[in-house]
């Protein structure tokens, strides 16, 4: 059996990150899956709701929460980490491609393999997710998981955006949360910056207020 693994979510400061694993035939998988960012997000999900119902398939997702990631193991174990319980989840053997979340994508693949107790031989390229099917299908179904939380977060605490630092929406509703309950949502990443700054400016406007 051959499968691809990918993740999403190593960057944003509200939700998990999660890795995918699919396994299954090559030639079974729709032609038009592609890296996530490709894809429409309605395709998206109809390629992963086919893929999880599809018999000749395995599917495999694992979360990091932000309690962990806020904890002492860097990013690239962290990730080491979902990889091997999203190959495990998938009840994945055989051959596998990773898509490589280190410099060293020999590393990153030696890792994983390590830390996988079924017997699979694991590669990894950068930026495989653009170039292998399997690897493609498992980027999406990540992409598509994480979604679904930040939508559930967002049905709990009104629009948090994509959950990226970058994002406007992310960022004020960190800052009026922060300013309305004094500490970050469960949600945030305390670690980021972006969740640091929060704080302060919430602290800042405490102070003014004297």
């Amino acid at each position: 059996m051959e499968f691809g693994v990918d993740e999403a979510g190593r960057g944003p400061v509200l939700g998990p990150m999660v890795a995918a694993c699919v396994a299954g035939p090559v030639a079974a998988l729709p032609a038009d899956v592609d890296d996530s960012k490709r894809v429409a997000p309605d395709r998206r999900e109809e390629i992963a709701s086919a893929l999880g119902a599809h018999p000749e398939f395995g599917v495999g997702v694992a979360h990091v929460t932000p309690e962990r990631i806020d904890g002492d193991e860097d990013m690239n174990t962290l990730t080491v980490v979902a990889h091997a319980r999203a190959i495990e989840d998938a009840e994945a053997t055989g051959r596998g491609l990773l898509d490589a979340c280190d410099a060293d994508a020999d590393r990153f693949a030696r890792r994983v393999g390590d830390r996988v107790t079924a017997a699979v031989e694991v590669t990894a390229e950068h930026g495989a997710d653009a170039t292998n099917p399997l690897v493609g299908a498992a980027s999406i179904v990540a992409k598509v998981d994480r979604d679904a939380v930040l939508a559930a977060l967002s049905a709990r605490f009104g629009d948090v955006g994509s959950g990226y630092p970058s994002d406007p929406t992310t960022r004020q509703f960190l800052g009026e949360y922060v300013e309305e309950h004094g500490v970050l949502p469960s949600c945030a990443r305390a670690s980021w910056k972006t969740s640091e700054d929060a704080l302060a400016a919430a602290e800042q406007s405490r102070l003014d207020g004297f």
